[in-house]
């Protein structure tokens, strides 16, 4: 019997299906969620989503949100999230880009725009590893959290 996951983000229902197994990056680790799982409530980090089903895998990049896991159903309410084969690589290419340009050159008190540019710097680099590792393409180590 499958369990039910739901991955929505702030703009969109990213993934809606009956799976197998659902690998979420939870803040304390990966955890591993089967049909019948006791009910939990989490809290994600920056990291991969993966959905299997008994014929294929999809994985999915998450820039953090919470998870909802019930005896037959999966919530993810994601900050950000996409399927890796919709990662856009020269728009996430530019992202870092921008990000690094702009981390360099931010004032160390103003701690807001350094947090945001350090996320959105975590946050292209997840996707350019995700879109390499999972879509063919060389892999490249970047720096985790």
């Amino acid at each position: 019997m499958p369990i039910r996951c739901e991955i929505v983000s702030q703009d969109r229902m990213v993934y809606e299906g009956d799976v197998d197994i659902v690998v979420l990056p939870g803040t304390d680790g990966e955890m591993g969620i089967l049909p019948h799982h006791a009910p939990l409530l989490t809290t994600l980090k920056f990291g991969l989503i993966k959905v299997r089903t008994q014929s294929e895998e999809q994985v999915f990049t998450v820039a953090g949100g919470v998870a909802e896991i019930q005896p037959t159903i999966v919530t993810v309410l994601a900050d950000a999230a996409e399927n890796v084969h919709e990662i856009d690589v020269a728009r996430a290419e530019a992202a870092r880009k921008h990000a690094e340009e702009a981390l360099a050159s931010v004032k160390t008190e103003d701690v807001d725009a350094y947090l945001a540019l350090e996320a959105a710097l975590r946050r292209s680099n997840l996707r350019l590893d995700a879109a390499k590792r999972f879509r063919g393409g060389r892999h490249t180590n970047y720096p985790e959290e």
